[in-house]
């Protein structure tokens, strides 16, 4: 039994570390994510993965148009494809 112990101990204390080190940060950063994306509404300032910086113009359930640059050029994008919101049309203030 003690033999047993010994060979499953440092497995088990592995599985642990590696939840606690990898995957409980990783859901908090997904939980923070999703809010985000949840919270987007009309004029908020945000960038994309890509780099562009514009402000949402229309939210549907999956999309939205982004407006962008000099000549308001308008883009559709996936919500997924957002980084950040850079200026809330709420609050005006930066969010990190």
């Amino acid at each position: 039994m003690q033999n047993f112990v010994g060979v499953i101990l440092p497995f088990v204390l592995m599985l642990v570390i590696f939840y606690v080190l990898v995957l409980v940060p990783e859901n908090r950063r997904k939980k923070k994510y999703n809010n985000m994306l949840n919270s987007l509404v009309l004029n908020d300032e945000i960038m994309t993965k890509g780099g562009i910086i514009g402000k949402i113009t229309n939210i549907q359930d999956d999309f939205i148009i982004v407006q962008s640059g000099p000549d308001r050029t308008r883009i559709k994008l996936s919500k997924n494809g957002i980084l950040e919101v850079t200026k809330s049309a709420n609050t005006s203030t930066p969010e990190k």
